[in-house]
């Protein structure tokens, strides 16, 4: 299966896990669990952690920020801001709050969108291939970065 990140998207990572790590509440139940069974991103067998603190997103290649946690979206932005982490959430503003790629039901289909501006202080950069895919992009791609 291709993955629409760029192989350097994590260089900073030496974890022999990818972990996608779920800040409060998992809306996902089983699903996320069956998705990722088995599979593997740069050779890196796919994990799903649930935390409650942003310190614990520590090691984390994703945090999904659950609805669960709007009250603290901005203290937990903030807290996670000089991390080589890729945010994402649903809630509602997510990307002008500085998040990187907000999921956003168009009709009866989840898409998301993207926040170029909030990956590249973060030092990420998403692939092209992500991109074409997202419901709307802004802000502009990192200098040098995988597009």
């Amino acid at each position: 299966m291709t993955r629409p990140f760029s192989p350097t998207l994590y260089p900073q990572k030496s974890s022999p896990e990818f972990d996608i790590c779920i800040l409060g509440r998992d809306p996902f139940g089983g699903t996320l669990d069956r998705l990722i069974a088995n599979d593997r991103v740069n050779d890196r067998p796919i994990h799903k952690r649930i935390i409650t603190r942003p310190a614990e997103a520590r090691g984390c290649a994703i945090v999904y920020i659950a609805d669960s946690q709007a009250k603290h979206l901005h203290a937990i932005l903030e807290a996670l801001q000089n991390q080589q982490t890729l945010l994402v959430s649903g809630l509602p503003h997510f990307l002008e709050a500085g998040g990187m790629i907000q999921f956003v039901l168009n009709g009866n289909r989840v898409r998301f969108a993207v926040n170029l501006d909030a990956a590249s202080r973060c030092h990420l950069a998403l692939s092209s291939d992500l991109l074409k895919v997202a419901l709307s992009v802004t802000g502009k791609p990192r200098n040098g970065g995988a597009l």
